[in-house]
């Protein structure tokens, strides 16, 4: 079955991606608060119900559900396996289409890191917008397919200019040659850019960006966001030379050249119009 195989290439040491996976599973409790914080700037966050898709092994989820009821869907059995069902807690093993919930039963929904993996489609979004109550709130966070920082390297690959291609072109181009293993499988990343994040978004949601503070977050120690070598090298030289506060002065929220070209990932909350 290929989400078996799947996840038995993900859990697999000698896979050539495998110390990237790991780190990323072990920031994954730091990446909630994060994502919790970004939230409570526009949400009380006590007493939702959220609905977490793509919930990977439930840090996010287990974190909320602390103050609020969380359904959780993970489509790979052997994540889903490691949330612990509670009162709060709803594990549920599905795919991010076929959502089991009713109409407008939803406050806050939690994209992290998921759209790039799935068929992101106008029916889904349209999905999205029906699950949510009046006034609901998407998370959405996604690696920024034209960022000069993910051109260098990709954040799945770690390979250069990979990010601009589409799913078939990296199966056709990289996969095929290089890591034939990977071939088949059924969440290649596909990255958007911020003017499909606009485009999709902006008829159905107010789209509130959140650059400045997730520089200020990532230059201030915290933890989370990035794992690779390569971007962690990046912040390392931005400390040691003490541009901290010129970034700060460039990092904004707005739809323009910044985020489009430079911001590596976006993370952004959509409310519901």
């Amino acid at each position: 079955m290929e989400i078996e195989t799947e996840i038995q290439r993900e859990y697999n040491p000698a896979h050539p991606n495998f110390e990237r996976w790991q780190k990323a599973r072990n920031l994954s409790d730091e990446r909630a608060k994060f994502v919790e914080s970004i939230v409570s700037e526009l949400v009380f966050l006590s007493g939702l119900n959220v609905l977490d898709l793509g919930a990977g092994e439930g840090s996010t989820s287990q974190l909320l559900s602390k103050n609020n009821f969380v359904v959780s869907v993970e489509i790979k059995r052997e994540r889903i396996i490691k949330i612990q069902l509670s009162d709060t807690l709803h594990p549920v093993l599905a795919d991010c289409i076929n959502v089991p919930l009713k109409n407008k039963s939803v406050d806050l929904i939690i994209l992290q890191d998921v759209v790039e993996h799935i068929n992101f489609s106008s029916d889904f979004i349209e999905k999205l917008f029906f699950l949510l109550k009046d006034n609901g709130l998407i998370f959405l966070s996604t690696p920024n397919k034209y960022s000069l920082l993910n051109l260098i390297s990709d954040p799945h690959w770690g390979l250069p200019f990979i990010s601009v291609l589409n799913r078939h072109k990296i199966k056709k181009y990289f996969l095929k040659y290089f890591r034939k293993a990977d071939f088949n499988r059924s969440d290649i990343a596909e990255l958007l850019s911020l003017n499909d994040i606009y485009t999709k978004f902006d008829k159905k949601f107010s789209i509130h960006l959140f650059t400045n503070y997730s520089v200020e977050y990532l230059l201030s120690g915290g933890k989370g966001l990035i794992w690779s070598n390569f971007h962690l090298s990046i912040v390392r030289l931005i400390n040691s030379l003490g541009l901290k506060r010129v970034l700060l002065k460039i990092a904004n929220d707005k739809p323009g050249f910044i985020n489009k070209y430079l911001t590596p990932t976006f993370y952004v909350l959509l409310k519901k119009i």
